[in-house]
């Protein structure tokens, strides 16, 4: 590769892998505690596979269809505007959900960083962040990718100093096999979430121009360093915390450790959460601007302040949140991808090229089916455990 295709691969890598790594790592370790972390790898490698497959799918979707779409207007493309519907409304609510992740725990993030000096309380600085967010959400992605790279570079500086800062304090007890049968679900929803980053897709291929044939490389190496990435930081957290690992991982770790080490992991926190939600909010202006025809000022507002609303509502539990999310936003966006392949699959079925490998063809399909059939299963499982605290 020459240097302009190097770089272009590593911005665009960056974007989609700083995407990903958002607010969920920070319910990972607290999950672990309560599963176990075996269970956690085995959770990992399989959801690993399955959305890896399912982004492998959508980067080969979103070659061969117009540019200047996002995922409504994907499935608008290939099904017509009655699924449209129920793609953008999925697609809303998705990204709603995940940037009202963001803003919780960000905000609290904010709060423990400069409470110190300035007061407030936790509401003063979940506006904060928001504006913040806000005037980067204004502008194009030339400003997102330089946020998010530079973003994912703190990430990992961040991360690695305090492993090495403090490896003699992690202790092999807190990775013990042991948990509560009635929680071993609770891993599905907030790794789906935590791994998802689909709708970047179309964002990453259209930073690329002419080099829109590294998508389907940099789509799957994504994934794969994203997972490494939580998996790392659950043995890191849960590896120092133990039986004091908190819901954020932050408190927790900042309990046992203390010091100067506080100010560095919210900062770890703030940039995580920080690119992810621009890089969000961002994609769904552009559902608005391009696949509603909104105008450009109106889909920035309806695409910024709403996740805000929520807040205000008093919807504050984030792992609550990012659970439903995962388990049927993003579930259902991920079978109207496969839907869309099968789609593609059996229009190349037709041509010359294709009959000869009618045997892969089929075997693909079978995997695609099964792959809706976790994602539908996941999908009443949350509804059903949903409906069962509430009544």
């Amino acid at each position: 590769m020459n240097s302009q295709i190097l770089k272009s691969f590593f911005y665009s890598l960056s974007v989609l892998c700083g995407t990903i790594i958002g607010v969920g790592i920070f319910g990972l370790p607290y999950i672990a505690l309560k599963v176990g972390f075996p269970i956690m790898l085995i959770y990992f490698f399989i959801l690993g596979t399955l959305v890896a497959l399912i982004h492998y799918f959508f980067a080969e979707i979103s070659l061969e269809t117009p540019d200047l779409k996002r995922f409504p207007g994907f499935v608008e493309f290939h099904f017509g505007k009655s699924w449209a519907r129920l793609a953008f409304f999925c697609a809303i609510l998705g990204i709603l959900g995940s940037n009202l992740a963001y803003l919780i725990v960000g905000g609290e993030f904010l709060k423990e960083l400069f409470q110190p000096f300035f007061g407030q309380g936790e509401t003063f600085w979940v506006i904060i962040y928001f504006l913040l967010g806000s005037i980067f959400i204004f502008f194009d992605i030339s400003l997102i990718k330089r946020v998010e790279f530079f973003g994912l570079i703190g990430f990992f500086f961040v991360l690695f100093l305090i492993f090495f800062e403090n490896f003699k304090k992690i202790n092999p007890i807190n990775f013990s096999f042991s948990f509560n049968v009635s929680q071993i679900f609770l891993p599905y929803g907030a790794i789906l979430f935590s791994l998802w980053g689909a709708d970047l897709i179309p964002e990453v291929e259209e930073m690329l121009g002419q080099k829109k044939f590294l998508l389907k490389k940099i789509v799957p190496l994504s994934i794969l360093i994203s997972a490494l990435v939580y998996l790392f930081f659950i043995y890191l957290v849960l590896g120092i915390s133990g039986p004091k690992t908190s819901e954020n991982s932050l408190s927790g770790l900042n309990e046992v450790l203390g010091g100067g080490i506080v100010s560095l992991t919210l900062i770890f926190g703030i940039l995580t959460t920080f690119t992810s939600f621009i890089a969000l909010s961002l994609n769904l202006k552009k559902i608005f601007w391009y696949d509603l025809k909104l105008r450009k000022n109106f889909a920035f507002i309806l695409s910024s302040f709403p996740a805000l609303f929520l807040y205000f509502l008093g919807i504050k539990n984030f792992i609550s949140v990012i659970g439903f999310v995962g388990s049927v936003m993003l579930a259902i966006n991920g079978i109207f991808i496969l839907a869309m392949k099968i789609k593609t699959q059996n229009s190349t079925l037709n041509t010359q090229k294709f009959r000869t490998e009618n045997l892969k063809n089929r075997i693909e399909k079978i995997l695609i089916f099964l792959l809706i059939f976790v994602l539908i299963l996941g999908i009443f499982y949350e509804i059903f455990y949903f409906f069962k605290k509430i009544l």
